[in-house]
């Protein structure tokens, strides 16, 4: 199970928005899980301090350190993944259209990937019940705004990155394009194999090879 660890969000003054379609809907999900608005406020506050540490991603899960001016806290969260008949209806809904490998590299969600995700049955945008979380300071609200804060930096790194949602619901980067590949593999007549599909997901994977040299070593674990 591969867990890729998020380096440290600086210090960022004023207000940290999220400025894309998807991240504002995972941002309206950590909002629906949160116990009051001053939990919100206060894990605003936290996310924009520069004190939370690096966030590990894997599937179903994150992890990260928060401190305050109360000492260091763990918190730990999850997301459910995808079961087997929804991460397939997911890798075709992306296959369908060649175009759509091209848009996750370059770090878009098309809008109609996850409609028509979503008219075959996967949800792949949580909803505030689907997120749990725990934390070791002593707030009796769950999500405390320690988590929510850390939920809020994921927000960050879904805006930069949608790969990161759906490493969260059980499909990462690598996991999508080898089973891309896989489907390019022609099952029939030469002749009736479709190039395009083929050159795609072949730029693709170079690509993804490309973004983890960039990324450099100690990312992956």
């Amino acid at each position: 199970m591969t867990t890729v660890v998020h380096p440290r969000a600086p210090e960022r003054r004023g207000a940290a928005r999220s400025t894309r379609w998807w991240s504002k809907a995972w941002v309206r999900a950590v909002e629906e899980s949160s116990y009051s608005s001053g939990d919100l406020t206060a894990a605003r506050t936290i996310s924009r301090s520069g004190r939370i540490g690096q966030i590990s991603v894997r599937p179903g899960a994150f992890v990260a350190a928060v401190e305050d001016q109360h000492g260091l806290w763990a918190v730990q969260g999850t997301v459910p993944v995808l079961d087997a008949d929804a991460r397939e209806a997911l890798v075709e809904t992306v296959a369908a259209e060649a175009g759509r490998v091209a848009a996750l590299l370059a770090g878009d969600l098309p809008h109609t990937l996850v409609e028509h995700a979503e008219e075959a049955g996967v949800e792949l945008l949580p909803y505030g019940g689907e997120l749990a979380s725990t934390c070791s300071c002593e707030s009796w609200t769950d999500p405390c705004p320690h988590a929510l804060a850390v939920m809020y930096q994921l927000a960050w790194l879904i805006d930069d990155d949608p790969f990161v949602l759906l490493h969260l619901r059980g499909l990462g980067r690598d996991d999508l394009l080898a089973e891309l590949h896989g489907r390019s593999v022609p099952a029939v007549r030469e002749e009736e194999a479709d190039p395009d599909v083929d050159t795609a997901v072949d730029a693709a994977l170079r690509a993804a090879a490309l973004l983890r040299e960039a990324e450099g070593p100690g990312q992956y674990s």
